[in-house]
């Protein structure tokens, strides 16, 4: 027998009313959905602003629909039975839509998501949290999920419920601090935050995603929900040969480019991925570079930061174009032969309210203290590695790059300021660690953790560290006691060298040990030489603009400096523009200064770095010992009256093939000796000072036989002409015969 559906429905409390009108319902599950009151089957959907509702139950002939009630506030009842699927047919002012119902839905994220999470050790994050799309009994939807532990209230707001902050509350996972619920019917491209009641009651700014992988258009803030991924890779050879290859013995030359900037136009336009991949990838290829390193790409608000103030880990930015034209071109990258590097942000974040700021009303991703959670430099706040949430979203963020877009690594930015409790800080500003020391050792570990997983899960990508101080074993083994980075940013060389090249030629030789003093300890970490974008911005002026002398001096001092930077141990990096010789420094703002085709001192020195790339990678001796003392030996260090110096490099121990002769004044040397460690005929296989590079051609006719006089340590030695402000690469032939 069917009971007859009651005259009258069970009423709701107005106290739940109210509260659901006011967005602050504590348990929004508990009201609505379908549940059994008075032994009645019943359905409540709170759809403010709604003309009519239907509750809609069966399929073809059997389907029915029924009126549901408006029992104020907005809120709507129906009797429904108290099983089989439903949905809602509601007629908006604007149309109708027809869903099944967000709070039908049982659980969402299992008990392991949630034990991982809380742990920092869910290394797929953005697979949980964030906004996915998803099919849950047949019905296709988003399931949005947020962490926000102190919160008593949370919504999804969006363009699909009109921005009411009551129509989508969210369900608290107890114990867990993760809040979850899944809409039907929205869709990739949908733009939504979260509506946030902090514990006081306070309702904060709306905020965009943490989790988000896809944003609007700054200076829009809103978050977007991201196409499932979908792209179809063709790198797999290339991630095959990766995983299997040694990056310190392999050539590694850095072009580092801010790819907007790169790409701007004098009419304003900042381009796109897809404009990267035609443009962008030609020149790295033209001019031999192995790698890209991209200035940052996570979508930030604020241009003028560069991307060093980045809010959306998990985002391209909308800038360029959509995630996919980004995996698009890293895919083509790889198919050029080049890989892509990517400079990577967990230092800092900026105070935007739609951003990670006391998220919750509580300061959730940074540290409560202003001495620990402040940055005074740059007016921005510091991530709680310590929190094992934050660390674990940190981690999550740089895998979910390696592993979403295929990425050969990332260049952590800033590592120095996270190591140190007091970094920039006077003695009253910062607070010592449990040991009453300064470093910060919840940073260690989480570097130590990140490096780690890089190296079990990203299958050959490196990690690169800017690390500024003399910290000990930044690129040593975690297993040994070190932070386990691959590379190190040499910034004492960048230093030292380019104080050394600013003084007048006349006055060089008395600073010869800013040159030698890198080589005290050059093989003490896996370093990378840095010319960034930091030595060419804030009034420092262009990379050219810090050579000395007339115009001719200065390029020929450029291509010396250059040079030296190439044959010198360790890997390289150059910021765009330093390798034609940009006049001014780099503004984001201004296009790229191109250089006329008719410059030929510019041209001549884009041709420089152009072969030394092209020597660099064919020569072992320069690239295969750059981390191991045997790969470097001093010929000349200390000719401070000529301020020339010389030096070997070898591909194995005792080798010795190639020899490296600066003439560091414009005073050219003929006659000159220097001691070599093989008798036999030396090649000539660069010279700065070539005509094709805009000098002035004076050189040693492309090979030179050493002759039996003892120099330098050496029983036969080479009688050079040393080119004015030129730099000599020459390589050993044991069996070559001179003119052959």
């Amino acid at each position: 027998m069917t009971r007859p559906m009651p005259l009258r429905l069970p009423r709701l409390p107005a106290r739940d009313i109210d509260a659901l009108v006011a967005g602050r319902h504590p348990d929004p599950f508990a009201v609505l959905g379908r549940h059994i009151v008075e032994d009645v089957g019943l359905v409540r959907a709170f759809l403010p602003g709604a003309n009519y509702v239907e509750l809609v139950t069966g399929e073809g002939e059997a389907r029915r629909a029924v009126p549901m009630i408006d029992a104020g506030g907005g809120l709507h009842e129906a009797p429904c039975p108290s099983d089989g699927p439903y949905r809602i047919r509601t007629a908006w002012p604007g149309g109708i839509t027809e869903t099944a119902d967000p709070y039908s839905f049982g659980l969402l994220l299992s008990d392991d998501d949630l034990h991982l999470a809380a742990e920092g050790r869910h290394f797929d994050l953005a697979t949980r949290l964030g906004a996915n799309l998803r099919e849950i009994n047949g019905v296709a939807g988003v399931l949005f999920a947020l962490w926000a532990p102190n919160a008593a209230h949370v919504a999804v707001v969006g363009d699909f419920n009109g921005w009411n902050a009551s129509r989508h509350p969210m369900r608290r996972r107890l114990g867990a601090g993760i809040w979850e619920l899944f809409i039907p019917g929205v869709e990739a491209g949908a733009v939504y935050k979260y509506a946030l009641v902090s514990g006081t009651g306070e309702a904060l700014s709306w905020k965009a995603d943490p989790l988000a992988r896809r944003t609007e258009l700054p200076p829009r803030t809103g978050s977007v929900v991201a196409e499932a991924p979908a792209f179809a890779w063709t790198d797999f050879d290339w991630l095959k040969a990766r995983e299997n290859a040694d990056p310190m013995t392999a050539p590694m030359s850095l072009y580092e480019v801010h790819v907007g900037s790169w790409l701007r136009t004098e009419w304003g336009q900042m381009g796109s991925w897809d404009e990267a991949s035609e443009r962008l990838i030609p020149y790295l290829q033209h001019m031999g570079f192995s790698h890209v390193e991209l200035m940052p790409i996570t979508e930030h608000p604020f241009g003028g930061s560069w991307g060093y103030q980045p809010l959306a880990l998990f985002a391209p930015t909308a800038r360029l174009g959509p995630p996919e034209a980004f995996a698009r071109f890293v895919d083509r990258c790889h198919a050029a032969g080049i890989g892509v590097i990517l400079d990577w942000v967990p230092a800092h974040f900026p105070s935007d309210e739609h951003g990670l700021a006391r998220f919750d009303g509580t300061a959730l991703y940074e540290h409560e203290d202003p001495r620990q959670g402040f940055h005074v430099d740059w007016n921005t706040l510091i991530y709680n590695v310590g929190r094992s949430e934050v660390r674990g979203f940190l981690i999550a963020s740089a895998l979910f790059w390696i592993e979403t877009f295929h990425l050969d690594g990332l260049r952590v930015d800033a590592v120095a300021s996270m190591l140190y409790r007091d970094y920039s800080r006077k003695p009253d500003e910062w607070v010592p660690n449990h040991l009453g020391g300064r470093e910060n050792l919840e940073a260690v570990s989480f570097f130590q953790e990140l490096n780690t997983l890089v190296g079990t899960r990203g299958r050959g990508a490196v990690t690169i560290a800017e690390e500024s101080t003399a910290w000990p074993g930044v690129t040593q083994p975690v297993h040994h006691g070190g932070l386990g980075f691959h590379f190190k940013w040499n910034m004492g060389w960048m230093h030292d060298t380019l104080r050394y090249i600013a003084h007048d030629p006349v006055h060089r030789g008395y600073h010869g040990d800013d040159v030698t003093f890198g080589l005290v300890y050059a093989f003490s970490e896996n370093f990378v030489l840095p010319i960034s974008h930091d030595e060419v911005v804030h009034g420092k002026g262009s990379l050219l603009a810090r050579m000395p002398g007339d115009d001719w001096q200065r390029f020929a001092n450029l291509r010396l400096y250059l040079a030296m930077m190439w044959t010198h141990p360790g890997k390289k990096l150059l910021f765009m523009g330093c390798e034609f010789g940009a006049q001014d420094e780099w503004s984001v703002d201004a296009p790229f200064p191109w250089p006329h085709p008719f410059d030929e001192r510019r041209q001549g020195a884009s041709k420089l770095v152009r072969d030394l790339n092209a020597l660099y990678r064919a020569t072992p001796a320069l690239y295969r010992l750059d981390h191991q003392p045997e790969g470097f030996a001093w010929i000349v260090a200390d000719d401070s009256a000529n301020a020339v110096f010389a030096f070997s490099r070898a591909s194995r121990p005792g080798a010795a093939e190639v020899l490296v002769v600066a003439n560091m004044t414009p005073v050219p040397r003929h006659d000159h000796r220097i001691g070599v460690p093989h008798a036999g005929l030396w090649r000539e296989r660069l010279n700065s000072d070539a005509q094709i590079y805009g000098g002035s051609n004076l050189g040693n006719g492309g090979a030179v036989e050493t002759h039996g006089v003892a120099a330098h340590g050496h029983p036969q030695s080479l009688s050079l002409t040393l080119p004015p402000l030129g730099l000599l690469v020459l390589e050993h032939d044991a069996h070559g015969v001179e003119g052959a």
